[in-house]
């Protein structure tokens, strides 16, 4: 985080400071990271004491002063032996500190901010970008899948003055969510990846969910770009809502950044990119030809910011897995290869895993896939976990392994079609899954473990990708 005394961060969060006994005053500088978990308070951090569904922030604070954190943000006054500021909600101020500290380093006319959004492919995505824009000059990016109103505000407080460029991966579960972001940190790029059926509960519905995306572009001013997928109906109706420009990319002929020639294999996908009157062949090592689309995302922002085509190909071709325990390529022992995509699961990508399942098992081995529940679709859970049943049957997969009660219709729906010469087979616990699996797997198998973070799964994964290592 930039300096700032604490008298100004008071005031940016509209906080009342209390010095505390170590004769800390109003002109005493802070420039800490911010955390939010005591434990991984560092010496000369800012702890935020927020108040969440199961526990209390204050109730840690002391033990964050123990670590060595420089100053609490705290809703009521708790350990004096540091300043406080304290303020009527810890998660609002924290927004309100990164929105200062953002506008300080935007006004000095170094930093431009691209901010991503989609129901699928936000991380890797971001990654991708992060990696690109790190050649160009200094970068911070969303850690893990920092993305809503506390991840994103934590990524925006690491910016410097020498920042040149904030990559802020932004979500939302209700509309609005991505407009606070967005007022927060300013886009001048915006991408919008994909409106599905992710997260759909909590929306109420596909409209809701493009209104809610939709947000990234709208505050986009007409100097400002808006990275958008050719190739999604909903996400190219959001063209109509910004007065940015617009720069396509898809696999469409209208697409600005287009990639066609796709091959699909076990060591990933390869393709052409075309973009600025240049076609170059690219080796993408990551698994699953979903991911081209994040690929072209990121590579038209990369465009922007100034990276040569060329130099964007070989981050791609250097770039070995999307994320972690996203399309993770595990195993290798009698050449059983374990697939760890079960961090997210939506109907999309959830049919995306079992189509690269199919595309890259060997000849002479199994397609295995392991599937857990796809999270937060409300009224379309029961429909949904059927249609993908249905598709693991029609693309002809070798066995299935439903682990979890609420996957359980996944695991009906492929029993219930006769023809179908392969088995499925259900468990509740991971604990089960795992014992059968180490029992009946074959050589030069491939599994695809996919499920909702919340589900677990990806640490069953874990655990096949260690056994058949």
């Amino acid at each position: 985080m930039i300096e700032l005394t604490l008298a100004e961060a008071a005031a940016a969060m509209q906080g009342r400071l209390v010095q505390g006994s170590g004769g800390a005053g109003p002109d005493t500088v802070v420039s800490g990271i911010s955390q939010t978990d005591s434990r991984e308070v560092q010496p000369g951090e800012i702890f935020f004491a927020r108040r969440g569904e199961e526990t209390d922030g204050h109730l840690f604070a002391s033990k964050a002063v123990d670590a060595g954190a420089a100053l609490l943000v705290v809703e009521r006054e708790v350990d004096d032996r540091v300043p406080q500021i304290v303020v009527a909600e810890a998660t609002e101020a924290l927004g309100a500190l990164a929105t200062e500290v953002v506008r300080r380093v935007r006004e000095a006319g170094r930093l431009t901010i691209v901010g991503i959004t989609g129901s699928n492919g936000k991380t890797t995505t971001k990654n991708l970008v992060a990696a690109m824009a790190e050649r160009v000059g200094e970068t911070v990016a969303s850690e893990k899948s920092f993305n809503n109103e506390v991840g994103g505000p934590l990524t925006m407080l690491r910016v410097q003055h020498t920042t040149d460029t904030l990559v802020a991966e932004m979500g939302a579960s209700a509309e609005g969510e991505i407009a606070r972001l967005t007022a927060m940190a300013p886009p001048h790029i915006g991408v919008v990846l994909t409106v599905g059926l992710a997260h759909a509960g909590e929306f109420g519905g596909i409209e809701t969910t493009f209104r809610t995306k939709r947000e990234m572009v709208q505050g986009l001013g007409e100097t400002d770009l808006a990275v958008l997928n050719r190739d999604d109906a909903y996400v190219s109706r959001m063209a109509e809502a910004t007065r940015a420009r617009v720069r396509w990319f898809g696999q469409h002929p209208e697409a600005d950044v287009r990639a066609d020639g796709i091959e699909s294999g076990a060591d990933g996908t390869r393709f052409t990119i075309h973009a600025d009157g240049q076609s170059l062949p690219v080796r993408f090592p990551v698994l699953g030809e979903h991911h081209i689309m994040n690929a072209l995302a990121a590579a038209a922002v990369a465009l922007e910011l100034g990276l040569p085509l060329a130099d964007i190909v070989e981050v791609l071709e250097h770039h070995t897995r999307a994320a972690r325990w996203r399309m993770e390529v595990m195993g290798g022992r009698d050449g059983i290869t374990i697939i760890n995509d079960a961090y997210n699961a939506s109907p999309d990508s959830m049919s995306a895993g079992l189509r690269t399942l199919a595309q890259v098992r060997r000849a002479d081995g199994r397609s295995v896939a392991v599937l857990g529940a796809m999270s937060e679709l409300g009224e379309y859970s029961i429909e949904e976990h059927i249609r993908i049943g249905l598709q693991a049957v029609r693309l002809r997969i070798s066995e299935l392994v439903v682990v979890g009660r609420e996957a359980r219709h996944l695991h009906i729906s492929a029993i219930n079609e006769g023809s179908w010469d392969g088995e499925s087979v259900f468990f509740e616990e991971q604990d089960e899954a795992f014992e059968y699996l180490r029992g009946t797997l074959r050589p030069n198998d491939t599994v695809l473990v996919k499920s909702s973070n919340s589900a677990g799964l990806r640490f069953l994964g874990d655990r096949l990708g260690e056994t058949f290592a």
